[in-house]
């Protein structure tokens, strides 16, 4: 029998892949698409809290701590949005999305020391394949030239928000049901967003309706399908298991922008020959890394 956690998965995956085409196909400044989609998810969360009495309870009795502590995650996550679809204007769907969802490689050594899931030498050597072929696919395709370089930088440091995003919910799911965590951080992400647009003069209203129907979309798909099923299996497996599993994303979203007409960006051999070390070093790093069941406290 297939346990929930890894169809939940298997969902997400294929739900987040659509992200980055989705983003690409809107023509709204970057910032301005992060806040709508965090804004447009977390509203498509608050039925499941307004209309649950358990749920609407469960946040109001929140420890301060926690509180604090989600807060920081949506913080991070806005910082993850902000930084990812800022690079997608800057290089291509398949570096960005390659580059991106390398945060195993900073999810795994950190959850050895946050919650003793120890690597192996095998996770090791992972980590060290992975990157070379982010190194492989940087230096081919842009070499040294700062203006090029900008767009793989904003992915690599959206990917670094993004394992410190997962390592945050590993600690959170623990003792926090889904919905609950996925709508504080969520509204946080969405009041800091809300604060970048502000701060950058980026564009909260006078966007197209089209645009306005894409991060619709993208809430729906990549955020209610994607990550609040991402955040549910949070609860029951491995940081690192969580983390690596978003290697089918870069897969998915690399082949819908070749195939789709409007985008059709091709690989270039740099690209596909380090993706391909990237993604068999993550896999590499999450061997070993079975479905740990936790129960609640």
């Amino acid at each position: 029998m297939v346990k929930k956690p890894y169809v939940a998965l298997f969902i997400s995956i294929v739900s987040v892949s659509f992200a980055a085409i989705f983003i690409v196909s809107a023509e709204s400044p970057p910032l301005t698409i992060a806040f709508y989609r965090l804004l447009f998810t977390t509203l498509l969360v608050s039925p499941f809290i307004l209309f649950d009495k358990n749920r609407r309870k469960e946040i109001v009795s929140l420890p301060s701590r926690d509180m604090i502590f989600m807060a920081a995650i949506g913080v991070i996550l806005a910082a993850h949005f902000a930084l990812w679809i800022s690079s997608l204007e800057k290089t291509s769907v398949a570096s960005s999305v390659i580059l991106v969802t390398a945060h195993p490689v900073l999810v795994t050594p950190l959850a050895y020391f946050l919650f003793k899931e120890k690597p192996s030498l095998l996770n090791v050597g992972g980590i060290a394949l992975s990157l070379t072929g982010v190194s492989i696919l940087v230096a081919g395709n842009y070499g040294i030239r700062s203006s090029t370089l900008e767009g793989n930088i904003l992915a690599m440091l959206g990917g670094a928000a993004a394992g410190l995003y997962i390592l945050g919910g590993r600690k959170m799911r623990r003792n926090t049901s889904t919905f609950c965590y996925a709508f504080v951080v969520y509204a946080f992400a969405s009041v800091t967003l809300l604060v970048l647009c502000l701060a950058f003069s980026s564009p909260l209203y006078g966007i197209s309706m089209r645009d306005y129907g894409i991060i619709f979309l993208m809430a729906l798909v990549s955020g209610m399908f994607g990550h609040t099923l991402y955040n549910y299996s949070l609860r029951f497996v491995r940081a690192s298991l969580a983390s690596v599993s978003l290697l089918g994303e870069p897969l998915g979203s690399a082949l819908l922008a070749f195939v789709l007409p409007w985008i059709h960006q091709v690989p270039t051999a740099y690209t596909i020959g380090g993706g391909v070390l990237v993604i068999a070093g993550i896999y590499l790093t999450s061997r070993n890394q079975g479905l740990e069941v936790i129960p609640i406290a």
